[in-house]
């Protein structure tokens, strides 16, 4: 991924690499052994901008970020994948599900470690960025950075019943509804911040181009305010978000798309069938185009394999779909209930022939009238098509009243080594 552009200057790379070391090596409470040097570092914009890039990095490059263990936990419990080797032991117990999954569990030591790492990092930034004197540029360091950070206690939210509320030394936990609620307050402050001060030409000439921050921040908003059950704002933030706008992340052979290089070694997992693990009522339409879009046949014997954003070490991965917004307006609609526009939204998506990122049914338009719970059902179908191994459907099964016994796992056992560190660990969930 061009992460660090062709025109960022060489010290800001040499900035990032000093920081990745050092802000990597941090202890339980994700502090910085040589803290004097880091602060220095931290009181420069080239030292802030390195280290809100490392947050993308973090988030997105390797198989112990977030990107790509959310997928993988997500995917196991909620029969998106199958699972190609019994060897691999973190993805066996996800494959397998109930009990099997434990504290343990290095995928989700990762995801929690990786998350936690990115909301201490972002505080740093966004702390930091108000001493500097360049308004602006401050105000494109908290937004930058504030994107991630709501990524992170969103996915833990998404996951676990209660999340950190916080990165200290036995932090105290909050409910994953608080949770949510406290990464919409971390993008208001963002939108606060960049409206008193526009975000500067001169940042975003130093942070990747494929980020869209004012979308992406209204998408986030939208995601995480339907995830609370607040239709009112999830309705409000979908219309913000300009859909003529791509916003995601971008890889090349220098630093590749995790998901393929995973997913070509067809060593650990694939998708389930052709049908994307989806059953009866749920099953897509012979006709749906977005199965050749997230599936192949290839190999030799042929077998099927992920496509999509998985195709190629370039392949970009969104930080949410078009289709996502859509969808997000027509469940809203069908909530309130406002059926008729419900539908109009939900064949937004159902006849949508092309998008920014190549998802598209391109079915004819569904034909109601249709009830409340009639809509709900096909709004789920088509999220669970449409968002297909986005990390989003466990959270979805559950808002949508899918039966428990169609996903492996409700909710995630904590990682021993967080309840090893800190004395205030939930208790594990049952299931």
């Amino acid at each position: 991924m061009k992460i660090l552009r062709n025109h960022i200057s060489a010290k800001i790379v040499s900035f990032a690499f000093l920081l990745t070391l050092c802000l990597a090596s941090c202890t339980k409470e994700y502090q910085d052994p040589s803290r004097a040097k880091t602060d220095v570092a931290l009181g420069s914009q080239q030292g802030l901008t390195a280290v809100a890039i490392g947050l993308q990095r973090v988030y997105s490059l390797s198989r112990t970020g977030v990107m790509f263990t959310s997928i993988a936990a997500n995917g196991f419990v909620t029969n998106e994948f199958r699972l190609l080797n019994s060897g691999n032991i973190p993805e066996l117990q996800l494959s397998t599900g109930g009990s099997a999954v434990d504290g343990t569990n290095t995928i989700l030591f990762n995801l929690w470690a990786s998350a936690n790492k990115i909301v201490y990092d972002a505080d740093l930034v966004i702390s930091n960025a108000n001493n500097l004197g360049d308004k602006g540029y401050a105000a494109g360091l908290i937004a930058y950075s504030s994107i991630f950070k709501a990524l992170a206690i969103g996915n833990m939210a998404q996951y676990w019943e209660k999340i950190p509320d916080g990165t200290g030394k036995n932090v105290a936990y909050i409910t994953r509804a608080a949770g949510f609620a406290k990464a919409i307050a971390v993008l208001d402050n963002a939108l606060t911040v960049i409206a008193a001060n526009p975000i500067s030409a001169s940042f975003l000439s130093n942070v990747p181009a494929d980020v869209s921050i004012v979308n992406t921040i209204h998408a986030l908003k939208a995601r995480y305010a339907l995830f609370s059950g607040n239709y009112t704002l999830a309705l409000t933030e979908a219309n913000a978000v300009d859909l003529t706008k791509a916003s995601f992340f971008k890889f090349d052979t220098t630093s590749p798309n995790i998901l393929f290089s995973i997913i070509s070694s067809n060593n650990v997992f694939q998708p389930v069938n052709a049908n994307l693990g989806l059953t009866g009522a749920n099953v897509p339409d012979a006709a749906d185009k977005r199965i050749p879009f997230y599936t192949l046949m290839a190999g030799n014997p042929a077998t099927l394999r992920m496509n999509g954003f998985a195709a190629a070490t370039a392949s970009p991965f969104p930080i949410y779909l078009p289709g996502e917004i859509i969808l997000i307006k027509a469940e809203v609609l069908a909530r309130q209930p406002d059926l008729t526009n419900s539908l109009i939204e939900l064949n937004k998506v159902v006849t949508k022939t092309s998008d920014l990122f190549g998802v598209a049914a391109a079915l004819p338009p569904l034909v109601g009238p249709y009830t409340q719970q009639q809509l709900l059902d096909l709004i789920y179908k088509h999220r669970s098509i449409e968002l297909y191994a986005s990390g989003l459907k466990i959270e979805d099964m559950r808002r949508f009243n899918q039966p428990i016994t169609d996903r492996k796992r409700n909710f995630f056992p904590y990682p021993f080594q967080e309840r090893d560190n800190n004395t205030n660990t939930p208790a594990d969930p049952t299931f």
